[in-house]
């Protein structure tokens, strides 16, 4: 499995192939506010003047154990007992591909499935702390779109709900966790989490499927840990923490270990605690570094064709031509570098690592006297004001003005990945 996060250069927190990966990925932290951000609270006036025709949830999967285990550094326990299933997070469910066939094959899972983490467990394995965060998360969606609006049926309704995950046990269970949070385990119906097939994955920046962005960023992620600040620093707390430099450990690993520690409660290296500030911001230099020079087509190669289909969505349901336009809400179970691109192609990155559950949520609004249509973004319950748009209900074609920098329809995201030429940037 080195090997394999080796390549991928993230696959955890950097969170699988690449994605959900690349350190596939904290504790609870507590949810930023950006200069951006705006209380949902200020905006509850304004809510009666807009009419909530649709909702999609861009999610990161709840905490989990490591990813990998730091060489030569006291190992915490990860024991069985800290994955067990609260009963109130179970539902009845399926896992499907997108046409509603058998599962597919799960190569990153069966990664990480070839180790076993001191104390029995498997690395990247969501845990009954995460399940909790992803219930929870599901309670708050249910308090906004049930309790407080009633745009959603109480009860799971397969017309009304999309479900989809990437096919990593933990996204899958991230799913099924909020949906039981969200209806309370109340389904007219079984609930299928729709995944596909590694190669083809959008959920996530994928390294191992689009050629390009391999091309593109595989020397930027070989020399990050060389840069001058980022090298002294990482040299630094490597020898307070007793590592050998052929180790390969970077800023991602150590902050995910550390931040799966602090979720569980389980001890972690004295030294770290005065590091652990460093760690944070230098995990987030890192991935910083990855996207640049040319930000906007790593960011098109990385979540391109996901935002494509986010406004896919929204068109679809103004046109009212689909064969699903019951369909209220669409729920995404995905990573942290899944956030991070996004957060960055909306111009809302805060330089803060996404935490367990944090959520992006988009609403389509329709003015009830002038049928105009808005979109209101918001990032951990926290409203946002996207640059480029003249408030945060955001006139819809100025959100589509400002998401197609770097949206690509899956054709052309296609093209795209399978050249490995020198491109410049349309």
């Amino acid at each position: 499995m080195r090997n394999l996060l080796t390549k991928a250069g993230l696959i955890g927190s950097v969170s699988v192939a690449f994605g959900s990966m690349w350190w596939s990925q904290q504790k609870t932290e507590s949810g930023p506010v950006t200069s951006n951000a705006t209380p949902n609270s200020v905006h509850a006036s304004s809510a009666s003047l807009y009419e909530l025709k649709l909702v999609q949830v861009l999610f990161r999967h709840g905490a989990r154990t490591p990813l990998r285990s730091i060489p030569e550094v006291m190992e915490a326990q990860w024991v069985p007992t800290l994955l067990e299933a609260p009963p109130h997070t179970h539902i009845n469910y399926v896992v499907t591909d997108l046409e509603g066939g058998p599962q597919p094959p799960a190569p990153l899972e069966d990664n990480y499935r070839r180790n076993i983490l001191s104390g029995g467990t498997f690395p990247g394995q969501l845990t009954k702390v995460g399940m909790q965060q992803l219930y929870e998360l599901g309670e708050r969606l249910r308090k906004t779109y049930i309790e407080e609006t009633p745009f959603l049926s109480p009860t799971f309704i397969p017309t009304e709900v999309y479900v989809r995950s990437t096919n990593i046990v933990r996204t899958i269970e991230s799913a099924r966790c909020l949906i039981a949070g969200l209806f309370q385990q109340k389904q007219k119906d079984i609930v299928s989490i729709l995944t596909t097939e590694a190669e083809s994955e959008i959920l996530y920046p994928n390294y191992q499927g689009c050629k390009l962005l391999k091309v593109l960023l595989s020397p930027r992620w070989a020399e990050v840990s060389t840069l001058p600040g980022i090298a002294a620093d990482l040299q630094s707390i490597l020898s307070a923490l007793g590592i050998e430099a052929h180790q390969h450990v970077d800023f991602i690993l150590i902050r995910d270990d550390m931040v799966a520690r602090e979720t569980h409660g389980l001890p972690s290296p004295p030294v770290l605690s005065s590091w652990r500030n460093t760690v944070e911001e230098r995990a987030v230099d890192m991935i910083c570094h990855l996207y640049e020079p040319s930000r906007r087509e790593k960011l098109q190669l990385s979540v391109g064709a996901l935002l494509h289909v986010l406004l896919d969505n929204i068109e679809k349901k103004l046109e009212g031509s689909s064969a699903e336009t019951n369909r209220k809400l669409f729920l995404y179970s995905a990573h942290d570098t899944t956030l991070i691109p996004c957060l960055m192609a909306l111009e809302i990155f805060d330089m803060k690592w996404p935490p367990y559950a944090a959520d992006v949520t988009l609403e389509l609004h329709q003015n009830r006297k002038t049928g105009d249509t808005f979109v209101k973004v918001s990032y951990m319950g926290q409203d946002q004001l996207i640059p480029g748009c003249s408030g945060v209900y955001c006139p819809l074609q100025e959100f589509k003005q400002v998401v197609s920098t770097y949206t690509l329809t899956s054709e052309l995201y296609h093209s795209r990945c399978t050249s490995t030429g020198e491109q410049a940037e349309p």
